[in-house]
């Protein structure tokens, strides 16, 4: 197997700690996937208390820029401190309640697949995508799993974990396989 090429004028060390960098994230990530994998209700329950983080610092970040925002009209002061309390209650929700928040984000999910498949079918049938049989199995395939989504959201998000979880253990473990050999690396 040969090595790929390395990049011209860059030094040896910077690659070297490039490739260390790489190294850690790779090996972060297939922790994480394995993480994922073992305790999916932990890693759940994490990503909901980080969404819900999220939303309260986003939202505070409204408020503060209709207080702060030097050229911004005072409709536009009003709609972002109205949406960012609004925002901003969402993420205290979610803060509360975050197996809630989980099944709630699965049906935000689950309608905009169903909306997105509809709008694929409609375009499909007046010719604005084509050939048509695509536009159809798109948008068949997207109702269908938005449907699924809203029926079974607690399994399609922990579906949606494991499959996450798979693709970050492949991907790091892709990144392992790919690196520039410390060999090639010395030669330089």
């Amino acid at each position: 197997m040969t090595n790929p090429p390395l990049p011209l004028g860059a030094p040896a060390g910077f690659i070297t700690i490039h490739r260390g960098e790489l190294v850690a994230v790779a090996i972060v990530g297939v922790v994480l996937g394995l993480i994922a994998l073992l305790w999916p209700d932990a890693t759940l329950l994490t990503v909901a208390v980080l969404f819900g983080t999220y939303l309260v610092v986003s939202g505070l970040f409204r408020i503060t820029l209709a207080f702060v925002a030097p050229f911004a009209s005072t409709g536009l002061r009003w709609l972002s401190g109205v949406l960012g309390v609004l925002i901003a209650a969402a993420g205290v929700y979610c803060l509360v309640n975050p197996g809630r928040s989980l099944i709630v984000l699965a049906f935000i999910i689950g309608f905009g697949w169903i909306a997105e498949g509809l709008i694929d079918i409609v375009a499909g049938l007046q010719g604005v995508t084509v050939p048509l049989w695509v536009a159809l199995l798109s948008g068949i395939v997207s109702v269908v799993a938005g449907t699924i989504t809203l029926t079974l959201p607690r399994l399609a998000v922990t579906t949606f974990l494991v499959i996450g979880a798979i693709m970050l253990i492949a991907v790091s473990v892709t990144t392992l396989l790919t690196l520039p050999r410390r060999s090639t690396i010395a030669s330089r």
